[in-house]
C-alpha cells in the first residue's frame, strides 16, 4: 500500500508538472535561460530536442548539468560535459583526419572536402562555429570566402542541405513586403544581395550565387538571393538545379522585382546597409545610381569617380 501510495504521488506529481508546463506554454510565458560566450543570460523559448536542433542555441556536450535540468535536457547527451575548448580540440582532430576522405571523388579538391567539414559544424552548433573560424582566421577565410566559395557556387544544387539566408524571385512579386517577415531577427545591421549574374570571374550560375553571399554571412551579413531566372542553358536544363529554370528578366521587369525588395527590406530593417554583390555590369553602375541617394546601399565591385562630372565606372575585383 505504502508504495502504491507512493507512485500515485509521483504520478500526480508529475502529471501536474506536464499540466503547468502547458499552460505556461499555451500563455506564451514560459522562459529558459542559458548562458552563451562570456556567462552572458540568453532567453529561449525552446526545450529538449528542439534546442539541440537548433544552431543558434545548440551547445552540445558543453551544456552544464544544471542547464540540462532546467531546459529538459539531461539523459539527451553524453553525460559528460566538455569545455568549449575541449569541443573545439576535437573537432579540429576530426577536421585534419577527415579532410582527406571527406573528398567527394577524385575532382573534389581538398578545399571543398574542409568547407564540407566546416558546413556541417554550422549546421549544428553555430557559435561553434564561428569560434573556430575566428580562432582559426587565416586557415579558414579561403575556405568559406575566395577562392572556395567559386567552387561551392558552381556545386551549390548538389552541396545544398540546409538554407542559409532569404530567396527572394520573381515569382514573388507583390508578396516580399510580407516575406521580409519571415526572417525571424528584429535588427539585421547588413545585407549583401546578388542576382547571380556574374559571380566571380565565372559568369551566370544563377541561384547558385547565393553561395558568394552566404560567404560573407560567415563573416558578418544577412545573405539574399533575387532569383530572376538565368541565361545559363546549362542550369535550364539540369534536372536538380534549385533556381527559377526561364530565362533573365531585363528592363522594367527586372527593375520592378529590385525595386520590390529595397522597399521591402527597408521597410523591415529602416537602419540596414545593403551591399549589391557580383550584379552583371550592365545593371551594376544603374542600379548604385539609382538608390545611393534613396537607400543605404554599396557595391563594392564598382567605383564611382565624383571628379567626373558624367561619373565613371571601373571595376574592381576583389576575389
Amino acid at each position: 500500500m505504502g508504495n502504491f501510495s507512493r507512485q500515485m504521488a509521483l504520478s500526480s506529481a508529475l502529471l501536474k508538472r506536464l499540466q503547468s508546463r502547458r499552460g505556461a506554454l499555451n500563455s506564451g510565458a514560459a522562459r529558459s535561460f542559458t548562458t552563451t560566450e562570456g556567462h552572458r543570460p540568453t532567453i529561449i523559448h525552446k526545450r529538449s530536442l528542439d534546442i539541440l536542433h537548433d544552431p543558434w542555441f545548440n551547445k552540445g556536450t558543453a551544456f552544464s548539468m544544471t542547464e540540462r535540468d532546467r531546459l529538459d535536457l539531461r539523459g539527451l547527451l553524453p553525460p559528460n560535459v566538455m569545455s568549449p575548448e575541449q569541443q573545439i580540440e576535437r573537432f579540429m582532430a576530426d577536421l585534419k583526419r577527415l579532410e582527406k576522405s571527406a573528398r567527394d571523388g577524385p575532382s573534389d579538391p581538398y578545399s571543398l572536402a574542409k568547407w564540407r567539414i566546416l558546413n556541417r559544424l554550422h549546421d549544428r552548433n553555430e557559435t561553434m562555429y564561428y569560434k573556430v573560424l575566428i580562432d582559426n582566421i587565416a586557415e579558414y577565410a579561403p575556405i568559406v570566402y575566395t577562392p572556395t566559395v567559386g567552387l561551392v557556387c558552381q556545386k551549390y544544387s548538389g552541396l545544398f542541405r540546409r538554407p542559409r539566408g532569404m530567396y527572394f524571385s520573381a515569382q514573388d512579386r507583390g508578396e516580399m513586403m510580407s516575406m521580409v517577415y519571415n526572417w525571424p531577427a528584429e535588427q539585421v545591421d547588413m545585407i549583401v544581395v546578388t542576382d547571380g549574374s556574374r559571380i566571380l570571374g565565372l559568369g551566370d550560375l544563377g541561384v547558385q550565387g547565393i553561395g558568394i553571399a552566404i560567404g560573407k554571412l560567415d563573416l558578418y551579413v544577412l545573405p539574399v538571393m533575387i532569383d530572376v531566372g538565368t541565361n545559363n542553358e546549362e542550369l535550364l536544363k539540369d534536372p536538380l538545379y534549385l533556381g527559377l529554370q526561364e530565362h533573365r528578366l531585363d528592363g522594367e521587369e527586372y527593375l520592378e522585382v529590385i525595386d520590390e525588395f529595397m522597399e521591402a527590406v527597408f521597410t523591415r530593417w529602416p537602419h540596414v546597409i545593403v551591399q549589391f554583390e557580383d550584379f552583371q555590369s550592365k545593371w551594376a553602375f544603374n542600379l548604385l545610381q539609382r538608390y545611393r541617394k534613396e537607400y543605404r546601399m554599396f557595391n563594392d565591385d564598382v567605383q564611382v569617380c565624383n571628379l567626373c562630372a558624367e561619373g565613371c565606372l571601373d571595376f574592381l575585383r576583389f576575389d
